[in-house]
């Protein structure tokens, strides 16, 4: 047993994906009253973010059910202690997380949400877990509160935030992944400009596409 599969932790998470299960953003203002490629232009900009992100406060936006399982594996996996993340939204993958880091004997997970509804919900959620002592929640714009005060070395960073910001956050975070750190981009389609660079032989990662939303790559450099 382990604390992700045991309780508190296991009966929450069935208990919230089960509940997240049929809240699709499709249904909220943001995606109904705007054309496919309206959408894909708003998930692609970098400067209307907010609004569009602020439209869909009350969506969990979580990672699947596979990606959480993976989250913990790969914390686990290199022993993490310093991890950060770009979208903190309900908690769902910062519980996987806070669970791995209970594992390997303590750490702290840095976390950034903008929206202050999803902040409260996810302190819930984590505290409901028994693992709010190892999460850091900042509030507001990533590109400023993941701009300071982060660990010398981390060992994740996971983006799940404004897609068309991963390059920014990367950027951000990149000079304090040591080497053979974990980055992982959920829904990295949305972000070319990303994808380009994490998969140039020059930009110092390995870098695969995971099951149908994830990109996942490696620090060598």
């Amino acid at each position: 047993m382990n604390t992700l599969t045991s309780a508190p932790v296991a009966a929450l998470l069935s208990r919230l994906f089960e509940a997240y299960a049929d809240e699709s953003p499709a249904s909220a203002t943001a995606f109904a009253s705007v054309s496919a490629e309206e959408r894909q232009r708003l998930m692609r900009s970098k400067t209307d973010y907010l609004e569009f992100y602020g439209q869909l406060k009350d969506f969990p936006l979580a990672v699947s059910r596979e990606t959480g399982t993976l989250l913990y594996m790969l914390a686990r996996g290199c022993d993490a202690r310093n991890i950060v993340e770009f979208g903190t939204s309900f908690g769902i993958s910062a519980l996987h997380f806070a669970a791995a880091l209970r594992d390997n004997g303590g750490g702290k997970l840095i976390t950034s949400e903008f929206e202050p509804s999803k902040v409260l919900r996810a302190k819930q959620n984590l505290l409901a877990g028994g693992l709010s002592d190892l999460v850091e929640i900042r509030e507001g714009d990533a590109l400023r509160t993941l701009a300071v005060d982060l660990p010398e070395s981390i060992d994740i960073l996971l983006l799940d935030g404004a897609k068309a910001l991963y390059p920014e956050i990367l950027a951000l975070v990149e000079s304090r992944l040591r080497p053979g750190a974990f980055v992982i981009a959920d829904n990295a389609d949305y972000s070319p400009e990303y994808l380009a660079y994490v998969r140039s032989e020059s930009s110092g990662y390995l870098s695969i596409p995971f099951a149908d939303d994830v990109e996942l790559s490696l620090r060598v450099g």
